[in-house]
């Protein structure tokens, strides 16, 4: 009757797995553990528990698009990307030293998968992500301006731990769109970090922005206190197209 009293009411405080881990106990008394042990084998039962359901929470939030993963990199010589690297942008202390990242590189060539990597990283890490492409921020921008949320988006982006910025500067900005993107990278800068995916390289964003104030003042939030990886190479995908149309053996 205790033990029923007992699962009960971890229940009704949400600790499931912590009274599914108690069930598991109660019926094993042989076991040879002691009394700090079996509290042992119930507080982790239940940590994990809440440690995965916050992870899938903040995984949902930063909507990767591809399921990537810093451990899956292909990490070749030829593709400009070495392990070591990879290997220390994995222990995100570019997100606690509030650093960004710049992955540089033509069309297919892994800019995408690189940026989700990073984000999901970030969420293994208790991190907040968050993974978006420049134009379609920019529109979802442009329309909280016009029924009165831009501030709040502007919040919700500020206090996001990680912001990965697909395609920047793939399509010219126009001069409200600039000054979005100014003022996202205004409130993140030396607060947070900014992963940023593109086609130019840094030396060609001052021309492609634009505005020469407005270009030196978002290179500035973004260039100065970044990794910058290009990566080289074919394209992944034509590579990928080319292994599935190689004809296969017959036998």
């Amino acid at each position: 009757m205790i033990d029923e009293e007992t699962l009960r009411k971890l229940i009704e405080m949400g600790m499931v797995a912590m009274a599914d881990a108690l069930r598991e106990q109660l019926g094993k008394p042989g076991q040879d553990l002691s009394f700090s042990e079996r509290i042992g084998v119930l507080v982790d039962r239940e940590w994990t528990h809440r440690e995965n359901r916050k992870l899938s929470r903040l995984l949902r939030f930063a909507k990767l698009g591809v399921d990537a993963a810093l451990e899956d990199v292909w990490c070749q010589p030829e593709r400009g990307l070495a392990k070591a690297t990879i290997r220390d942008l994995a222990t995100c202390r570019w997100i606690n030293d509030k650093l960004n990242v710049i992955v540089v590189g033509k069309t297919g060539c892994g800019k995408t998968y690189l940026g989700a990597a990073f984000a999901q990283a970030a969420c293994r890490a208790g991190r907040r992500a968050l993974c978006t492409r420049v134009p379609r921020l920019v529109h979802e921008l442009a329309i909280a301006r016009a029924d009165g949320s831009y501030t709040r988006v502007l919040a919700k982006l500020a206090k996001t731990d990680v912001l990965v910025l697909d395609d920047f500067l793939i399509a010219p900005l126009k001069d409200a769109e600039r000054r979005d993107i100014l003022e996202v990278l205004e409130d993140r800068y030396d607060k947070s970090s900014t992963v940023i995916t593109t086609q130019l390289g840094t030396t060609k964003w001052h021309a492609a922005l634009g505005d020469p104030t407005v270009a030196d003042a978002i290179c500035d939030r973004l260039v100065h206190n970044a990794h910058v990886i290009s990566l080289i190479g074919p394209s992944i995908r034509e590579l990928q197209a080319a292994k599935k149309k190689k004809p296969q053996p017959t036998t």
